[in-house]
């Protein structure tokens, strides 16, 4: 939900009035969806508990303990500074972005601008158990292992990690455990992962270009030759097609700001992604349709065009009944009628 609710201090609360009329993706406990409005709600409770606003708390409480003297919330800190314009679409004819940031309102989502080595000393934190690099505590060793601990499953494994913590996701990388978690915005992506039993982390920031096939190929690159522990092999489809049934997963899945819809077009499994509301002001409208590749009952794969990577799609159902498919790290459920 990317309702923008103004400039002013008061943002995060008028932001989170709204959610009181805002339909519950799903059921407490019963699956895991990535939620951007679950970001601003916790960045409202901080300012309720600490009796700032959210952009002056997150300073005082992380930025300038760990001297992160290049991190910032609001544009007019970062313009102080050399700053990025995102590109969007990608390939040899990249588009400048419409917009450079978010809403304020949705600032603990995505709206803190960082440098590789400011995004490293927060990564030195939680492998030095909640220290900053001149020994102040910022964070207890209780809450800096509870963060990476496991808290829930994914629906899919091959995306993100396997397993989610408090804020990071955790990655299974042959054996060795390692967490992270990767930022997009309009144009913008940035990808973070810490292997703490090496006690080496990696940032990669970018703002535009086939990003995660960078990501993949880098860092796959570097935590070999710097660790000797190599990333999962990419996610795929099998190299000998497979054939699965789509009849029980066709029909309409929508969530507050995307509607999917699968079908057979041509014969062939199809997904078409819609963007709605305020996503679809800010990035301009998107319509976009990709070949299902079957991989195994229930999962299959897309590859957007220009990209080299594949991303799954995965049909599921609660154990109370209701069906969902998770595409991008978010569930989205299916439409009833």
């Amino acid at each position: 939900m990317f309702t923008d609710t103004g400039r002013g201090d008061d943002t995060l609360e008028k932001y989170v009035a709204l959610l009181a009329d805002t339909a519950q993706n799903h059921p407490l406990g019963a699956t895991w969806s990535y939620c951007n409005a679950g970001y601003s709600l916790l960045g409202r409770i901080i300012e309720v508990v600490t009796g700032k606003t959210w952009d002056q708390a997150i300073k005082d409480q992380l930025f300038v303990p760990l001297g992160l003297t290049h991190t910032t919330t609001l544009p007019e800190e970062a313009m102080v500074f050399a700053h990025a314009m995102g590109h969007v679409k990608g390939g040899e004819e990249p588009v400048v972005a419409p917009v450079w940031g978010l809403p304020r309102s949705v600032g603990p989502a995505g709206l803190i601008t960082s440098t590789v080595a400011d995004v490293l000393a927060f990564a030195r934190m939680h492998l030095s158990g909640g220290l900053a690099a001149d020994g102040t505590r910022v964070l207890s060793e209780e809450s800096t292992a509870a963060m990476s601990a496991y808290q829930t499953d994914c629906p899919e494994k091959h995306l993100l990690g396997d397993s989610w913590g408090l804020g990071w996701f955790r990655c299974d990388w042959n054996g060795h455990r390692a967490y992270g978690h990767d930022g997009n915005t309009i144009g913008q992506a940035a990808f973070l992962r810490v292997l703490p039993e090496a006690g080496v982390a990696v940032a990669l920031l970018t703002n535009g270009g086939s990003t995660r096939d960078l990501y993949a190929g880098l860092y796959d690159e570097i935590f070999g030759e710097l660790t000797g522990v190599r990333l999962p092999a990419p996610f795929e489809p099998p190299a000998e097609p497979v054939t699965t049934d789509l009849a029980p997963y066709a029909g309409t899945y929508e969530r507050e700001s995307v509607r999917m819809e699968v079908f057979e077009q041509d014969g062939k499994p199809t997904l078409r992604t819609t963007l709605m509301g305020p996503l679809a002001k800010l990035e301009g409208e998107q319509v976009e349709t990709y070949e299902l590749i079957p991989v195994s009952p229930g999962m299959y794969a897309v590859r957007p065009e220009g990209m080299e990577s594949w991303a799954p799609v995965t049909f599921y159902s609660l154990p109370s009944g209701e069906e969902y498919v998770h595409y991008g790290a978010r569930a989205t459920p299916r439409k009833l009628g």
